[in-house]
């Protein structure tokens, strides 16, 4: 007999389950993908998948899908068996999508990783004010809660009032700036919030594109993914060079990507935007370290964000969706924060000019 099957169950669980694999794999295929696009996150649970689709699989998909995988009778099988999938981004949101050809493939039987456990590191921002842009979520929302967890005076930065108010909540102390990073008017509170001394700064802030190849990418595509990823963290770093120069100190951590080591990991805009972020992340780093200033990247690869991204390309998908069937599984925020406060913190001692990737062994492929 089967054994039972709810939200908490691994999407490995769930593929290999009798009744729940063909619910799940009738999902993909109604969206034209089979489950290889879950691969990397075979080893979460349906509702932590479920959270990242962008409010696309709700509750009432998950209580149905785990009603009708656990009936033996099927008499609580409903006609929309493909409820919660979305050609937006399927029943999950998994992003990048990339369907595989041939036969559907047997789910991979291995057995569950032990969970990783965050570790903080008491003190070891002591007395150190660092800004965190992209806080209001994902990864910067990790990186801010990290460094406050660990003695630091938090300037937590984002475009969400809302997103920052909840992190207020949850960690009293934390100076919230609602701003835009690509505005040199909002730059320049962020960097007054901070006041006199700033120690680090995690250049998290970031969008994705729409996996456009270069002749189909928008003016409007290009110029808003450059505008973010490059330009906001340009101006913010410069503005905040001037108090560590001063203080013959500091640390920033800029995060890149992936694609910025490759051409097969995002369409045209977010390569070239994180190749460029690790061009000003090595002259930067050259530039200041004879002043005391360590400047470095971190290079994730696939990982549980609100960031949301969709193929508007045939071409696009037909060449990246092959590529990325080799993802590694998707890591958490907290996985990032913990490379990403490594190299901020004074344990990144001698290191400046390292581009980190942090992404389950992706770019060793």
């Amino acid at each position: 007999m089967a054994h039972e099957l709810t939200a908490a169950s691994s999407i490995n669980d769930w593929l290999k389950h009798p009744v729940g694999g063909p619910i799940l794999r009738a999902m993909l295929a109604a969206d034209g993908r089979d489950e290889s696009a879950l691969k990397p996150v075979r080893f979460f649970s349906l509702k932590r998948v479920a959270s990242m689709s962008g409010g696309r699989m709700t509750d009432d998909v998950i209580a149905d899908m785990v009603a009708r995988a656990n009936d033996p009778t099927g008499a609580s099988a409903s006609s929309g068996s493909s409820a919660g999938s979305s050609a937006e981004g399927g029943p999950a949101g998994v992003q990048p999508p990339g369907q595989a050809s041939g036969e559907v493939p047997e789910a991979e039987d291995e057995s569950v990783p032990e969970p990783w456990v965050e570790v903080v590191v008491p003190g070891r921002f002591a007395e150190k004010t660092v800004i965190v842009t992209g806080a209001g979520s994902g990864i910067g929302r990790a990186v801010a809660a990290r460094v406050a967890r660990e003695g630091g005076r938090v300037v937590a930065v984002d475009i969400s009032g809302p997103r920052l108010a909840e992190l207020a909540a949850e960690l009293p102390g934390v100076v919230t700036v609602v701003g835009d990073i690509t505005k040199e008017e909002d730059v320049a509170a962020i960097v007054e919030a901070a006041g006199e001394r700033i120690d680090g700064l995690a250049n998290v802030a970031g969008i994705m594109d729409d996996f456009t190849p270069l002749h189909e990418v928008s003016d409007a595509v290009w110029s808003r993914v450059m505008a973010v990823n490059v330009d906001g963290m340009f101006r913010l770093s410069r503005a905040v060079l001037p108090a560590m120069l001063a203080a013959g100190r500091g640390s920033i951590v800029n995060v890149a990507s992936e694609a910025g080591l490759r051409g097969s990991a995002a369409g045209l805009a977010y390569t070239a935007s994180k190749h460029a972020v690790v061009g000003l992340t090595r002259s930067t780093a050259f530039m200041y370290a004879p002043s005391g200033i360590r400047v470095n990247a971190v290079a994730p690869g696939p990982v549980a964000t609100n960031i949301q991204a969709n193929f508007a390309s045939e071409l696009g998908q037909r060449r990246l969706g092959p590529a990325m069937q080799t993802l590694p599984p998707v890591a958490m925020p907290e996985q990032l924060a913990a490379s990403i406060t490594f190299l901020l913190s004074d344990d990144g001692t001698n290191l400046t000019g390292v581009i980190l990737p942090s992404d389950g062994g992706w770019s060793v492929q």
